[in-house]
């Protein structure tokens, strides 16, 4: 059999769902050989014009089942678009997957001419501009940045003919529902709308009929379950144990993703790795895209071989070389797990999850194997077994010969200090929502408060003004200092006390119930009254 003809036989897999040469070409030169199962049920729904809700698991191929279709459609129409408008829109929920998306899109259409943009926040807005002025074939946006050039004119979108929800299930969340209704409102009623996602919860879906028409249901696989190629474990570990079991579990990982709960965590994670000889980067919100795009560029390429990031990059990150994932903390949304351990086992191949579970968060292991309608083995980890010399290995729960001193420097803890923060009672709850800790006690305006400032009030005080210290109160012994007073309670009042040294009522060297210098009851002499006229008011 010659090998023009198995080539031939390869492209023809492609070619039966109704794509052109160019496509099929371009798919071979990238060892694209087979559809997988979503893209066997979407493309051929999607080449005919209908509405699809399509599930299936991460890292099958959902991005080349609507990019496909879409280029098809580009190489047989005979109109460009018109200026500050767009063909194709494309809405996904971070800037990585958007810039990922779009890549594929050259990949796939290079053989196909057309015009792209990717329209994201933390870029500037006239190169944005200049690109959207001429007209776009396929424009690849996220919501925020997408609503401001709609708002200014800048893109319209009454020639768009086919929008695409990628990652669904959060692009629908009632956080974004309100962006989504406003740019599908901007668009025409007879269009293509598209939800591709790993996961679709009931109440997400009935958000999704809203704006979709009669669609058509793809589920090749069975809805929030991980690929099967992923070996997933649990180990019950206290927060304190966290830290130094995710060093030694990262000895033997190639390629890694730590993923935490919160942005602060993220950076803390880093640091931490950064003390132990481990290089490391973070991607979170905090981050300007700069920033998170040369950490991406930098663990793509293999100069780094460790990624911290929150959920921002769960979501259709595809970078196939990743052999494990780490939930260094149980994701807070149990669908979050689904996307987390997808990034790993990519492309058929095989991989490795672990999870970090503390007693604290057991409630949402639950909820994660409720979900999946299945258990996840667990194992419990003493605190002797990750301090042990010896060399215990997570990744294969036996002893091994230790590559590193692996018990680090304990570093003194506060009580009710979150593992994941350098700051006592630190409550923040979600990387990217924004949310601030709350101030820790004894502070003021969100610093410490200083030593040596007076307390407001004097009891708390002494005469330094270092709060916390009572000044010592003199032992009465029924006689005031002036001797004529015995401590007992006169016309059923209460015995009046002075403070030693002191007249009754006054400070020392004061006369009674004034000031040093002073009058009785008055403030200090005041020499006008002794000139001639004094307080007269001038005629």
């Amino acid at each position: 059999m010659s090998k023009r003809f198995v080539e031939r036989f390869k492209m023809s897999a492609f070619a039966k769902l109704g794509l052109s040469q160019a496509l099929t070409r371009a798919l071979s030169d990238n060892n694209y050989e087979t559809p997988t199962p979503i893209q066997n049920e979407v493309i051929p729904l999607l080449l005919k014009g209908k509405d699809v809700v399509g599930i299936a698991q991460t890292g099958t191929g959902k991005t080349a089942a609507f990019v496909l279709p879409i280029l098809e459609k580009i190489s047989k129409a005979e109109q460009r678009p018109r200026p500050k408008t767009c063909h194709a829109l494309i809405i996904v929920p971070t800037r990585e997957l958007a810039s990922q998306i779009e890549d594929n899109v050259a990949k796939y259409g290079i053989n196909v001419p057309h015009l792209r943009a990717t329209i994201v926040g933390g870029m500037k807005y006239p190169p944005q501009i200049k690109k959207m002025a001429r007209g776009l074939d396929i424009m690849v946006a996220t919501p925020g940045r997408l609503e401001d050039h709609l708002k200014s004119g800048s893109i319209s979108l009454r020639d768009t003919t086919t929008i695409i929800l990628d990652e669904a299930d959060q692009m629908l969340d009632l956080g974004f529902m309100p962006a989504i209704r406003r740019i599908v409102a901007q668009s025409p009623k007879q269009r293509q709308t598209v939800l591709l996602s790993a996961t679709m919860p009931k109440q997400i879906r009935q958000l999704a009929n809203e704006i979709l028409n009669n669609p058509a249901d793809i589920a090749v696989s069975a809805q929030s379950q991980p690929v099967e190629r992923i070996d997933q474990t649990v180990f019950l570990i206290e927060k304190a144990e966290k830290r130094p079991f995710l060093l030694r579990a990262l000895e033997n990982a190639f390629r890694t993703i730590v993923f935490t709960r919160t942005k602060h965590g993220a950076d803390q994670v880093v640091k931490y790795l950064a003390k132990n000889d481990k290089k490391a980067s973070a991607i979170h919100g905090d981050k300007s895209q700069g920033q998170r795009q040369r950490a991406l560029e930098a663990f793509r390429s293999g100069k780094e071989h460790i990624l911290v990031a929150t959920d921002i990059a769960a979501r259709g990150i595809d970078i196939p070389e990743v052999s494990l994932v780490v939930n260094y903390d149980m994701p807070t949304v149990p669908e979050a797990y689904i996307h987390r351990i997808g990034r790993t086992a990519r492309a058929g191949r095989e991989g490795q999850a672990i999870s970090l579970c503390s007693s604290d968060e057991r409630p949402r292991l639950r909820d994660i194997e409720r979900m999946m309608k299945s258990k996840i083995p667990t194992e419990n980890v003493a605190h002797s077994v990750v301090m042990d010399a010896t060399g215990y290995d997570p990744l294969k729960g036996k002893q091994v010969k230790p590559t590193m001193d692996m018990t680090p420097a304990a570093k003194p803890r506060s009580k009710n200090r979150d593992e994941n923060s350098e700051h006592p009672l630190d409550t923040r709850h979600h990387d990217e929502d924004g949310s601030q800790p709350q101030r820790p006690r004894g502070t003021k305006g969100g610093r410490p408060q200083r030593a040596g400032k007076k307390p407001s009030n004097r009891r708390d005080g002494d005469k330094t003004g270092k709060p916390g210290h009572r000044q010592a109160k003199p032992k009465f012994n029924g006689k005031s200092s002036d001797g004529g007073f015995d401590g007992q309670a006169r016309d059923g009042k209460k015995p009046f006390r002075g403070k030693a040294s002191g007249k009754p009522g006054g400070k020392p060297g004061g006369r009674p119930g004034g000031r040093p210098g002073g009058r009785p009851g008055g403030k200090p002499a005041d020499r006008r009254n002794d000139r001639p006229n004094a307080g007269r008011k001038a005629d």
